[in-house]
C-alpha cells in the first residue's frame, strides 16, 4: 500500500557534512580540527567547522575565503580519496545493517526497518550508527535523518543535531518550509523563485499536470519529491568481494621452503578467488610478519597476470631478501593483497595462441625462478650527463624506478644516436698529437695538440677524424662531487668511433660505437 500511494519505504541516511575535508585527514593521518577547505574549480566545496566558524562557506570563491581566514589550509578536491575512505564507513554499516545505498561520498542509505525493529527503535538505530562509527573512525560530526523516501531522510539528516526522525506520514509538512534551492535542480532554483515559488510548499501547491507541462518529467519528479511521495527507494549496493587472503602459522616457521610450501594452497585459493571473480592480479603486495613483530611488505609487479607458480616465487624471494637482516626469527603470518587487478578477459589466450610476447614472458620467468629475482635484468634508460649511470638494469617484471628521470634536461648529455657499447668502468686510454706529446685542454678549453694516435692498452690505432670538446660541468656547488671533464668523439683509421673523456688531465673511453 505505500509503494501504491508513492510513500515509500522508511530510510534511514548517513550524512557527514564536510566529508572531503574528512576524507584527506583520515588518508594524510591530520587532525582536521584546524580550518581548512576542499578547493574545486576556485570554489569552496567542503570545509571545516573551524572555517565555518571565520565565515567560510561553500560555494564561495578561493579568494574571499581566504581573506575572511588568513590561515585557512586550502586542499584540491579528490573524488577518488573521498571514496576510498568512505569505503571505510560503508563496510562499518554493513556489519550491522547489510544493504547499504551509497549516495555520493559523504551520503549512505538504508532502509530503517530490519535496523529498528532489532535494536528497538529507529532512534536507538541511528544512535548504534553513529556509535559504531565513532568507534571505528574516530569522532565525526556525522548525522543521521529518517523518514518516509530518500529524498525526505536526506533532508531530515541535513536538520538533524545529531538525529532528526520525521514521523511516518509527516512528508509534505516537514518540506513545505524548506527553500527550493534543497530540489537540487540548478535551473529550478532559480527560475521558480522569480515566479513567487520560494518553498518547497509552494511548489507542491502546484498543480502536478501543470507542472509536468512546463517543466517535463524531471520538473514532475521534483515535484514528486516536494510532495513527500517520493518513490525512489533504497538500492542496495553489492559489497565487492574480499580478495586478500591471510595464513597464520602455528608454531612458526623458520626454512624458506616450509613456508613456501605450506602457503602453496592459500595462493591457489588466492588466483582461483579473482579468477572467480573474472579478474586478474597484475601488481601484487606481499606481507610477512615475524615472530618479533618484525613486517617485510613489498609489493611486486610482473608483464602479465600472476599465476600461483609466480606468487609462492615471490614469497621465497621476498624471504632470501629479508633473511638475517629484515627478519630474525620464525614467520608468524602471510597476507596477500592484490594491489592492481585487470579484467581476467583481457589475459585469455588467443584462438591462435598466446603470441610471441607471451611465449617471451614465460621462459623469462621460468629463467627467473631458476636463477632468482635478480637473474633476469632488462635494460631502461635513465637520465644523467655519464653514460654508464644512464644504463638502469631492473629485473623482469619490476616497475623501473628512475631516481634521475630521462626527460629532464640534461646539458653536457651524449646527443642521439648514443653508443652501442657503454663501458660498466670507463678504459683508460691515451690520445697523442703527431710529435708524442699528449693532447691536452688549456685554462680556456681550447685544445692544444692535433690528436693523431689513439692508444687503447698496447693496440695503436691512427686518428683518422675527431671532433670536440664539448664540456661537462656538473654540481660547482658540492666540492665532494664536483666533475669537470670534457668529451671527444674520435674515429680510428678501421672505421671504429670512439667517445672519450678528458678529465683531470687523463683520457679514458666512455664508450664506443659498434
Amino acid at each position: 500500500m505505500a509503494r501504491a500511494t508513492g510513500a515509500g519505504d522508511r530510510c534511514l541516511v548517513l550524512w557527514f557534512p564536510g566529508w572531503p575535508v574528512t576524507a584527506w585527514a583520515l588518508s594524510e593521518g591530520e587532525d582536521a580540527a584546524r580550518p581548512v577547505a576542499v578547493v574545486s574549480a576556485n570554489r569552496i566545496v567542503a570545509c571545516s567547522p573551524e572555517a565555518a566558524a571565520e565565515g567560510v562557506a561553500t560555494g564561495q570563491r578561493r579568494r574571499e575565503a581566504q581573506s575572511r581566514c588568513p590561515t585557512l589550509l586550502v586542499l584540491p578536491a579528490d573524488e577518488a580519496r573521498d571514496s576510498r575512505e568512505f569505503g571505510q564507513v560503508v563496510e562499518c554499516v554493513e556489519r550491522l545493517a547489510p544493504g547499504v545505498q551509497v549516495v555520493r561520498p559523504g551520503v549512505c542509505a538504508l532502509r530503517a526497518r530490519g535496523l529498528s525493529g532489532y535494536v528497538g527503535s529507529e532512534a536507538e538505530a541511528a544512535e548504534v550508527l553513529l556509535e559504531a562509527v565513532v568507534v571505528a573512525l574516530g569522532p565525526t560530526s556525522g548525522r543521521v535523518g529518517v523518514a518516509d523516501g530518500l529524498f525526505t531522510a536526506l533532508q531530515a539528516a541535513y536538520a538533524a543535531n545529531p538525529v532528526g526522525i520525521v514521523p511516518a506520514g509527516g512528508s509534505a509538512g516537514f518540506l513545505a518550509a524548506l527553500p527550493v534551492s534543497r530540489l537540487g535542480d540548478e535551473s529550478l532554483s532559480t527560475l521558480l523563485p522569480r515566479l513567487g515559488v520560494h518553498t518547497l510548499g509552494d511548489f507542491a501547491a502546484l498543480d502536478a499536470a501543470a507542472v509536468r507541462d512546463r517543466f517535463g518529467q524531471q520538473g514532475l519528479r521534483l515535484h514528486t519529491q516536494a510532495c513527500g511521495q517520493d518513490p525512489s527507494l533504497v538500492q542496495p549496493r553489492v559489497p565487492p568481494p574480499e580478495l586478500t587472503r591471510q595464513l597464520d602459522f602455528e608454531p612458526p616457521l623458520t626454512l624458506v621452503d616450509q613456508v613456501a610450501f605450506t602457503s602453496r594452497a592459500m595462493v591457489e585459493e588466492f588466483i582461483g578467488g579473482l579468477t572467480a571473480a573474472g579478474l586478474a592480479c597484475t601488481e601484487l603486495r606481499v606481507e610477512l610478519t615475524g615472530e618479533l613483530d618484525e613486517l617485510v611488505a613489498r609489493t611486486w609487479l610482473t608483464p602479465g597476470v600472476f599465476e600461483p607458480a609466480a606468487v609462492i616465487d615471490r614469497i621465497r624471494w621476498q624471504l632470501q631478501a629479508a633473511a638475517g637482516g629484515q627478519l630474525n626469527s620464525g614467520i608468524v603470518s602471510l597476507r596477500l593483497e592484490p594491489v592492481a587487478v585487470d579484467a581476467l578477459v583481457n589475459h585469455v589466450p588467443g584462438l591462435f595462441g598466446s603470441g610471441t610476447d607471451e611465449r617471451v614472458h614465460h621462459v623469462l620467468s621460468r629463467v627467473q625462478g631458476m636463477l632468482g629475482h635478480d637473474g633476469v635484468l632488462t635494460p631502461r634508460i635513465g637520465g644523467g650527463r655519464w653514460l654508464a649511470e644512464r644504463q638502469v638494469m631492473v629485473p623482469w617484471g619490476d616497475r623501473p624506478v628512475l631516481g634521475t628521470p630521462a626527460e629532464r634536461p640534461w646539458p653536457g648529455r651524449v646527443p642521439d644516436p648514443l653508443p652501442a657499447a657503454v663501458f660498466a668502468e670507463p678504459r683508460p686510454v691515451q690520445l697523442q698529437a703527431q710529435d708524442g706529446e699528449a693532447v691536452r685542454l688549456d685554462d680556456r678549453g681550447q685544445l692544444c695538440g692535433q690528436p693523431s694516435v689513439l692508444r687503447v692498452g698496447e693496440e695503436r690505432l691512427e686518428v683518422a677524424g675527431w671532433a670536440g670538446p664539448w664540456p661537462i660541468d656538473e654540481r660547482a656547488w658540492d666540492p665532494a662531487r664536483h666533475r669537470s671533464a670534457g668529451r671527444f668523439q674520435v674515429v680510428d683509421d678501421a672505421g671504429t668511433a670512439w667517445l672519450l673523456v678528458l678529465q683531470a688531465g687523463r683520457w679514458w673511453a666512455e664508450a664506443r660505437y659498434d
